[in-house]
């Protein structure tokens, strides 16, 4: 199967988009890779490479390692555009994350949010995690006026993630942590009919990940064809569901 995962210019998160990608690849599906404007290759935030700060906070070696191979590949380096993809030509749509400031052009962009509320509509298998949620919070679907996750059960980054992660780094890094002045919880619920009820922040978890071993500290909400994950953590669990939801669904 082919699966569309469109990414910022630079500043994705190399844990939401390497696990995710090896996992698919590894099953044998294909992973079309997109950027605002065809043939664009792509860069991971620099940060999650070296580590944040005094070299901690980054990604862990295994996603790094995937990562290192998939900036090797042809899918990764012949990108096609957000505006001229068919999205009737993909089984599948992964909707990655991170927090730096290259994000703006991804979670922002007009264009990309109308291909993703067509691909919705089509009711094929869709994943977002973390800051990925705020592209489908932001999509409007056609017929409702309303966003694509109006009706439906999601998670996303939390706010006591995305607040200790400012308030911890903010003496070096300033606003580095805090991609737009509202919270990813917060617009993600204003986007929800019924927030109380629609919701999962997830167990509390600061430090623990989930690996390809390991899924206790991971965390995921499923509503039909619809995915979503809250941070890097949730990677290799999100990135195993979401293959199974891929491969549970027929055209």
């Amino acid at each position: 199967m082919r699966v569309l995962m469109p990414v910022p210019d630079h500043d994705f998160d190399v844990t939401e988009v390497a696990v995710p990608w090896r996992i698919l690849t590894d099953a044998g599906h294909e992973v079309v890779f997109a950027t605002e404007r065809a043939g664009t290759v792509p860069a991971a935030d620099p940060r999650l490479l070296t580590g944040v700060i005094f070299g901690q906070l980054g990604a862990e070696a295994e996603p790094r390692t995937f990562y290192q191979q998939l900036t090797g590949t042809p899918e990764f380096t012949a990108t096609v555009s957000w505006s001229e993809v068919d999205v009737d030509d993909f089984d599948g749509l992964l909707l990655p994350g991170g927090h730096a400031p290259g994000m703006r052009q991804y979670l922002g962009s007009e264009t990309l949010q109308r291909q993703v509320a067509r691909f919705w509509t089509l009711g094929r298998p869709v994943g977002a995690i973390c800051h990925g949620v705020l592209v489908l919070a932001r999509s409007e679907d056609p017929a409702t006026g309303r966003s694509v996750l109006a009706q439906r059960r999601t998670t996303c980054l939390p706010k006591y993630m995305e607040r200790i992660a400012y308030f911890s780094t903010a003496w070096r890094l300033g606003r580095y942590y805090r991609t737009y002045p509202a919270y990813v919880e917060d617009e993600v619920r204003a986007a929800l009919d019924n927030p109380d009820t629609q919701f999962r922040r997830g167990p509390v978890e600061l430090t623990r990940r989930g690996t390809a071993t390991d899924d206790t500290p991971a965390f995921i909400v499923e509503d039909r064809n619809y995915l979503s994950a809250r941070w890097p953590g949730d990677a290799y669990l999100f990135g195993r569901r979401y293959l199974a939801l891929l491969e549970g669904t027929e055209r």
